[in-house]
């Protein structure tokens, strides 16, 4: 058994970390609070835009442009994680998607979040762009940077696909990793819908044309999905690092209440052992 001052430095230090968590767990608290309320108030938004673009390509069958085909580059994959840890699998579990569905030799990396990037690397993805700054405080401008640039890789050829993976919100203790195709865009199929019977749709009629439209919607888009799965995952870390924080203040407490009963054992037998002696000593004395 560990010695009475062995245990008593222990449950300090478990003390000391108990604070911290506990403090960590208010902040991610706090932070949730805000982040929650952002990704909430976007997501009709994206949702609605996401619809509206699908709706247009299935009401247009003859419809043939460059963002709706596969090119022949490397894969571009936008990663987006935290820039710390102590957020329970948050950050593994997107890692670990990333590793399983796409390969290290044909994709490129563009990760939000340091976790996510050096992950990657380690897995020997390649690294084409690093925005670790943008998870802070995701504004739509940096979404618009990323799409641009994207874009720009993806009509050079250097890129054939654009996706995307980060980690949707459901609420304060679900988070779903998820990955997401942006480009080329999915055709859906006529009457394609959630289990309901559709009647075939009109078809869509361009002004100017087809071409001038998509080049000005598109961007867009996309930048618009970044831009609300920046939100959804800043909002998922806050939630999971919450609960890490939480559980880890749990097992504080067990943990201090276990170590209290071994120093009050190990108190009890240092008294029967003293006592012990003592009368051990006064015997040999008589």
């Amino acid at each position: 058994m560990a010695s009475m001052k062995e245990i008593k430095r222990r449950r300090g230090s478990i003390q000391s970390t108990k604070q911290i968590t506990k403090a960590m767990k208010l902040v991610s608290t706090v932070k949730l609070q805000k982040a929650r309320a952002r990704a909430e108030s976007l997501k009709p938004y994206s949702d609605l835009i996401y619809d509206t673009i699908r709706s247009m390509l299935e009401k247009s069958a003859r419809l043939e442009h460059r963002y709706l085909k596969s090119g022949g580059g490397k894969k571009a994959v936008i990663v987006i994680t935290a820039n710390r840890g102590l957020a329970g699998g948050y950050n593994n579990n997107i890692i670990k998607l990333t590793a399983s569905s796409f390969s290290a030799e044909e994709s490129i990396v563009f990760a939000i979040g340091k976790k996510g990037r050096d992950g990657l690397e380690r897995r020997g993805f390649a690294i084409g762009g690093s925005y670790n700054e943008v998870i802070e405080d995701p504004m739509y401008a940096d979404a618009a940077d990323i799409t641009t640039l994207l874009l720009q890789k993806y009509e050079e050829g250097e890129i054939g696909e654009i996706h995307l993976v980060y980690t949707e919100f459901k609420n304060t203790v679900v988070h779903v990793p998820v990955v997401k195709r942006l480009l080329p865009i999915d055709r859906p199929l006529p009457g394609e819908g959630a289990g309901e019977e559709r009647k075939p749709a009109a078809l869509m009629n361009y002004e100017p044309g087809e071409e001038e439209v998509l080049e000005a919607i598109i961007p867009g888009y996309i930048a618009s999905l970044i831009f609300a799965s920046l939100r959804q995952a800043q909002a998922s870390e806050n939630g999971a690092r919450m609960t890490a924080m939480d559980n880890a203040t749990s097992n504080a407490d067990e943990l201090i209440e276990d170590l209290g009963l071994l120093y009050n054992r190990a108190r009890q037998g240092a008294i029967t052992q003293e006592l012990t002696e003592i009368v051990a000593g006064a015997n040999a004395i008589e």
